[in-house]
Parts: structure tokens; sequence; C-alpha cells
């Protein structure tokens, strides 16, 4: 009966461990990480755009760059964070060991 225990427990801890695992992978998507950056960068960039003074505008020909820039950086951060919101990363495949296997390493 004891053997039946701790294959009960070996296997619910391995539940567990997949379950952390899986939401680790999804918490640290390059997708999230990437998007996110882009946001708060072109955020600030946008900013910087909305205070320049009318000297860092004739520098830059009569374009405020930095205001464009911030609006791409957003947009692609936005990009990016929609992309992971509609095409989520899905989780690893499970490892299945046969049933005929003996897994106590006798």
């Amino acid at each position: 009966m004891s053997e039946h225990n701790r294959e009960s427990d070996l296997q619910r801890e391995i539940t567990e461990l997949e379950t952390k695992s899986a939401t680790a992978a999804r918490l640290f998507d390059i997708r999230r990480i990437i998007g996110g950056l882009f946001v708060l960068y072109g955020v600030i960039v946008m900013i910087a755009g909305f205070t320049a003074s009318d000297a860092d505008i004739d520098k830059a020909e009569g374009v405020n760059i930095n205001l464009w820039t911030g609006l791409g950086m957003l947009i692609l951060g936005l990009l990016f964070l929609l992309w992971l919101w509609l095409r989520p990363t899905a989780p690893p495949p499970p490892d299945t060991v046969p049933a005929d296997e003996d897994t106590s390493g006798n």
C-alpha cells in the first residue's frame, strides 16, 4: 500500500512541477519582454517629442523625430503584445512513459 502512496505522491509532484514550468515559460515569453520594452521606450520617446523645443525640431529639418519614432516604437510594442495575446505559447507536451516500463530503477 505504501508503494502505491509513494507513486501517487510522485505523480502529484510531477504534475505540479509541469504546471509551474508551463507558467514560467509563458511568463518569460520573448514577445512579452520585447513588446513591453518597446511600449515603455516608445512612451518615453513620445514624451520627449511632446516636450521638444523649436530648436530641436529645426535640427531635424522641421520633423519632430522623437514624436514619430516614439509612435513607431509604441505601435511595434503593441503589435508584439497583440501577437502574444492572439497566439499564446502552447504548454510543452508532457513526457509520457509507457505503462509496461519499470520506472522504479530495478
